[in-house]
């Protein structure tokens, strides 16, 4: 019997401009993506509830970091897909 755990869903795709996958509360994926660190040209979008950035490419990678984590933490959706 396998110790490792399940996930009650598949991991989406990763988009060749993905920074960071957060998992959320619910077994979703929250993802940030952009051109990186120094671009404000970054934002995040949940899978689960479908919610993102307020002002979407707005954002620094070190400011947008930490939002996309709290959502993580916070959203129970889970994907319908």
């Amino acid at each position: 019997m396998s110790t490792a755990p399940l996930a009650a869903f598949t991991e989406p795709d990763r988009p060749k401009t993905l920074l960071i996958r957060f998992i959320t509360v619910g077994g979703s994926y929250v993802d940030v993506t952009g051109p990186g660190e120094h671009s404000m040209k970054n934002r995040w979008d949940c899978h689960g509830c479908g919610d993102s950035s307020d002002s979407p490419e707005e954002y620094y990678l070190f400011s947008i970091r930490p939002d996309a984590n709290n959502h993580a933490a916070a959203c129970r959706a889970i994907p319908l897909r």
